[in-house]
């Protein structure tokens, strides 16, 4: 684990500087603070879970979204993350978990010292139906205001499945007019959002009140959208090198006022990609 520290860290200096030298002119078009995803890092957390976020506090990264490894208690993760500087903004909660046990998300969020929980998953046939979405929303409806009244905000993630056609627009449309937007917000996926056939910078216009979080991820040039909800990790890729007008979403994301943005590079080669990705963020331009 020290080699791959080592190693981020040259990447990241060598991307940075490369980046700097290539710089045009004008203010930052990205001036939020730098978070992750910890399903990021799925297969090294867990084994060195101390050198991961060293690694994450060399590239820059203040915040994370999720929890420590399986096992470890969340204080200690916690403790863990505070000791290096990087805070724990959001964390997430299975479907079940929040609609059976929403005292138990609370009491997770809170020890980490999270203001968002988010359900990136609707448990579904092969297929995402009406009746999917109508539960769905009637689930998050009657659960997210004992989150509320906890402090916390409820996110729903989308992940591309959800943007079949229903009437005049999607299923993921039926989801956010028909619950209440004083209580159910989104975490955006911009690859999933993609993806599923929407146009990421759109969908945030369209519900600009309602998105507070944002993951950032993008998606290697070639590939098919569908509403599957899953794609090969590899086509996961650093940001600025896929299909997905960045910089475009950025400027929405802005203009709706979103605070927490989390790199999630699903591919097996983020450990190369991640200084790439930071590197096009801080040299974008507005």
């Amino acid at each position: 684990m020290k080699k791959s520290t080592i190693l981020i860290a040259l990447l990241a200096t060598m991307a940075l500087g490369r980046n700097k030298a290539s710089a045009q002119g004008g203010k930052p078009l990205f001036t939020g603070p730098i978070g992750v995803q910890a399903y990021t890092f799925r297969s090294s957390m867990p084994k060195a879970t101390a050198a991961v976020l060293d690694t994450i506090k060399s590239l820059g990264i203040t915040e994370i979204e999720g929890e420590g490894p399986k096992g470890m208690p969340p204080e200690e993760f916690r403790k863990m993350c505070d000791d290096r500087g990087i805070s724990i903004p959001s964390t997430g909660a299975g479907y079940e978990a929040i609609v059976n046990d929403p005292g138990s998300v609370i009491k997770l969020a809170k020890t980490l010292g999270a203001k968002y929980v988010m359900v990136a998953w609707i448990p579904h046939g092969k297929e995402f139906t009406l009746d999917d979405a109508k539960k769905a929303a009637a689930d998050f409806n009657r659960v997210v205001k004992i989150l509320s009244e906890a402090g916390l905000t409820f996110c729903y993630h989308n992940h591309g499945y959800e943007f079949g056609t229903y009437n005049d627009g999607t299923l993921f449309d039926y989801i956010a007019q028909n619950t209440d937007p004083k209580y159910v917000s989104f975490e955006i996926d911009i690859l999933w959002s993609f993806h599923g056939g929407q146009d990421p910078a759109a969908l945030i216009n369209k519900y600009a009140s309602r998105m507070k979080l944002m993951h950032l991820k993008d998606i290697r040039k070639g590939v098919a959208n569908d509403l599957t909800g899953g794609t090969d990790t590899k086509n996961d890729v650093a940001l600025g090198t896929g299909q997905i007008d960045i910089p475009g979403v950025l400027k929405a994301a802005k203009k709706a006022g979103i605070k927490h943005y989390f790199i999630e590079d699903e591919s097996p080669s983020y450990s190369q990609q991640l200084p790439v990705t930071i590197a096009y963020l801080k040299g974008l331009k507005d």
